[in-house]
């Protein structure tokens, strides 16, 4: 997946088109040797977001010869994206290209047929009419992006670069993916919905109520916790303990625990040869079985098929 094409037409949004300028497009061959082969492909000069022009490289024809084809948002979704990129990008994907688009630019992969029977995303105030224009699409608006074999979508806005950072992690792994994001001085993943592959960080800035505990458990994801040990560590009734972290993670107590055993199998499937049972005892789990089911249901695949997933593309970047 080495070549990466930017489809622009005009009007295209700065945002989305930026993001990935900044992922794929900048030099980054001391974390991978091979980096990205950027490209811009276009219709001669393109404006962009109503105040830049852009030459881009090449036709939007050289699109086909992409291994990864990055649709960014459209200038207007409710109007018929253009013919002649919607024809580019079909014909990419005919070519066995890996088509990803950020944002809106869903309706262009809608039109071209590629998201038909498939799961997929948008930016959430555009869902309803991608619903509604394309009814083949299983439109999903509460994840920040969703991975379908070769077609990829995001949510709106800062979930492109999500989507963008979830590329490089299937092409050169977790590691690499990281850094990339503390270059650009974003989470490498953010918690939201029923997201694949994103986790759930503490709560910042750390000065919160609930700091010293949320620590506290972290240290001890292997051991067996209730609301009521919880709540006597913070010194609250577990009504209280329940408010507080409403407040601070948006979430329940327990299900905020179940996302950090979770997020911790994923670091373990990630970094170690450990047996599923190891990592289900190391997160509190308990069995292989609990595991198996609360992974599947928060990350969307098995552990073993996540393993295999992540574990793969690093070992093909430094074996």
């Amino acid at each position: 997946m080495r070549t990466v094409a930017l489809a622009v037409t005009a009007g295209v949004p700065h945002f989305e088109l930026a993001a990935a300028c900044d992922v794929f497009g900048v030099d980054r061959s001391d974390l991978a040797d091979p980096w990205y082969d950027f490209r811009v492909c276009g219709p001669a000069t393109v404006p962009v977001g109503g105040r830049f022009l852009l030459e881009p490289d090449h036709g939007l024809d050289r699109l086909a010869q992409a291994d990864t084809v990055i649709v960014p948002a459209c200038p207007d979704p409710d109007e018929e994206p253009a013919a002649e990129l919607v024809d580019a990008v079909r014909a990419a994907y005919e070519a066995g290209a890996r088509v990803a688009s950020l944002c809106t630019g869903a309706f262009v992969l809608a039109a071209a047929g590629l998201l038909d029977g498939r799961r997929a995303t948008t930016h959430w105030v555009h869902a309803p009419a991608l619903a509604a224009r394309y009814p083949r699409v299983r439109v999903d608006a509460d994840v920040l992006y969703v991975d379908d074999d070769r077609v990829l979508t995001s949510a709106g806005k800062a979930a492109a670069m999500d989507l963008c950072l979830h590329l490089v992690r299937l092409d050169h792994g977790s590691v690499v993916a990281n850094q990339v994001a503390r270059r650009l001085v974003v989470p490498p993943h953010r918690s939201g919905g029923q997201a694949q592959f994103v986790a759930t960080p503490l709560p910042e800035p750390r000065d919160h109520s609930l700091a010293e505990l949320l620590s506290w458990v972290m240290q001890r994801l292997d051991q067996p916790l209730t609301v009521e040990e919880l709540a006597r560590r913070a010194n609250m009734s577990s009504r209280s303990l329940a408010r507080h972290f409403t407040a601070v993670t948006g979430t329940t107590p327990l299900r905020w625990l179940l996302a950090q055993r979770v997020h911790r199998a994923q670091e373990l499937l990630e970094t170690t040869d450990d047996t599923v049972d190891a990592i289900a005892a190391a997160t509190g789990m308990g069995t292989a079985t609990t595991l198996r089911r609360h992974f599947q249901r928060s990350v969307g695949v098995p552990p073993d098929t996540y393993r295999r997933t992540f574990r793969g593309a690093r070992t093909a970047v430094t074996g």
